[in-house]
């Protein structure tokens, strides 16, 4: 009996330290929020892309599947990033983020960020899967996928939104 209800006792305080120890899901929107505010303040990345209105950084690993006015489906392994671009709206512009939010009014966490002229933001909401649809962009640009990774997401798409220069 002793045995017994040692090793019941062992279980549930293993339990309650694992569930300490995981990040919850606050936890990592202010993670990847901080990520991306510190890729918002960086210098932006040289260009090592192009598309017929902009040029644009890509982090290794990311490749272009299709390209078409206003949007580039960009692959890295199985997942998927929309970039969206409108290049009639400057770097301070709030536009695409309005339109953003307009679509879907519940996100579960927002956050906006204005630096030397830029406005960049960030809108997540939890997905059916433990992952998260994740949207972040500055000005006339925002990228979007679908992530559990949601920091190293959220900062390598920042640091793409920060690249893209619009061609005159």
């Amino acid at each position: 009996m002793i045995k017994q209800f040692r090793k019941s006792l062992l279980l549930i305080i293993a339990v309650l330290v694992l569930a300490a120890c995981s990040d919850s899901g606050e936890e990592k929107q202010k993670s990847a929020s901080d990520a991306v505010q510190a890729a918002f303040k960086s210098k932006p990345k040289d260009a090592n892309n192009s598309y017929k209105d902009i040029d644009y950084y890509l982090p290794f690993g990311v490749e272009v599947e299709k390209e078409s006015p206003n949007n580039i489906i960009l692959k890295n392994g199985k997942k998927t990033y929309i970039l969206f671009y409108n290049q009639h709206e400057q770097k301070d512009s709030e536009v695409v983020y309005q339109s953003t939010v307009k679509q879907r009014p519940e996100w579960d966490f927002e956050d906006t960020y204005k630096n030397d002229g830029k406005f960049g933001y960030m809108l997540m909401k939890k997905a059916d899967n433990d992952a998260y649809e994740l949207v972040v962009g500055i000005g006339g640009v925002k990228l979007t996928t679908e992530t559990k990774s949601l920091q190293s997401d959220a900062a390598a798409m920042m640091e793409i939104a920060k690249s893209v220069k619009f061609k005159k």
